[in-house]
């Protein structure tokens, strides 16, 4: 099983967009016993994936309960480069 982080990036290359909550969505079947399988922690690393070029922020919105959702998406060069690194 790949590391959560890698996990994540490389689910980027498979979906439009994505916030926090779609990313836990898809891997919690996998990751949802990890320490580091947080919201907060995975809009950190989220965040860190976009400073780092990984991915791109696409939008923000409010959820139901009027929490800020940002969402993030990796265009094709940055999805060329995830699975360069990420097989």
């Amino acid at each position: 099983m790949r590391p959560l982080n890698y996990a994540m990036l490389k689910y980027f290359t498979t979906v439009d967009e994505a916030c926090a909550d779609d990313v836990m969505g898809a891997l919690a079947g996998d990751y949802s016993t990890f320490t580091a399988f947080k919201r907060e922690k995975m809009q950190e690393a989220l965040m860190t994936a976009e400073k780092n070029g990984l991915i791109a922020e696409s939008r923000v919105d409010l959820d139901s309960n009027g929490d800020l959702r940002v969402f993030y998406s990796a265009s094709e060069e940055q999805r060329a480069t995830i699975d360069s690194y990420i097989k």
